[in-house]
Order: structure tokens, then C-alpha cells, then sequence
């Protein structure tokens, strides 16, 4: 049953947020790598649930620093 109250307040609509600005720079090809390792170590870790973000920031750590040794590798002649 509805009721009228003059006194109440609109409720605000509330928007997810978007995409943390740290996932917006990545591919869909880095996302879908970073996910990969981070349930590696998820595994690894003995499946703590508890230890999503951290598994996640660790992953995100270690692809971009294996992304950044590919790229500063120097190219060898074919």
C-alpha cells in the first residue's frame, strides 16, 4: 500500500559507479590476462575468498611489469 507524505524526501537514483579509472587504461586482451593471474594466485593462495582485491592488485602488478619488460626488450632481427 502506498502512502502520500508530503514531507518525504525524493529518493535520489543511484548510478552504478564506472570502472575504477585504474581498469579503464587496459584492453579487454590485459583485463582478461590480469583475471587469469589473479585466480592463479587465487588457487595458489588456498582459494581465500577474502583476498580478491589483493589477489586482483597483485595480478594487475605483475602483468604490467611483464608488459613493460616485453616492451624494453630490444627487438631481435629475424
Amino acid at each position: 500500500m502506498k502512502t502520500n507524505n508530503p514531507d518525504a524526501q525524493p529518493v535520489e537514483k543511484r548510478t552504478l559507479s564506472p570502472e575504477p579509472e585504474s581498469m579503464q587504461k587496459y584492453s579487454d586482451e590485459v583485463r582478461e590476462r590480469i583475471a587469469k593471474k589473479a585466480y592463479e594466485l587465487y588457487e595458489q593462495g588456498g582459494r581465500q575468498a577474502e583476498r580478491d582485491v589483493e589477489d586482483w592488485l597483485e595480478a594487475e602488478e605483475l602483468i604490467r611489469k611483464e608488459m613493460n619488460a616485453r616492451s624494453a626488450a630490444p627487438m631481435l632481427p629475424e
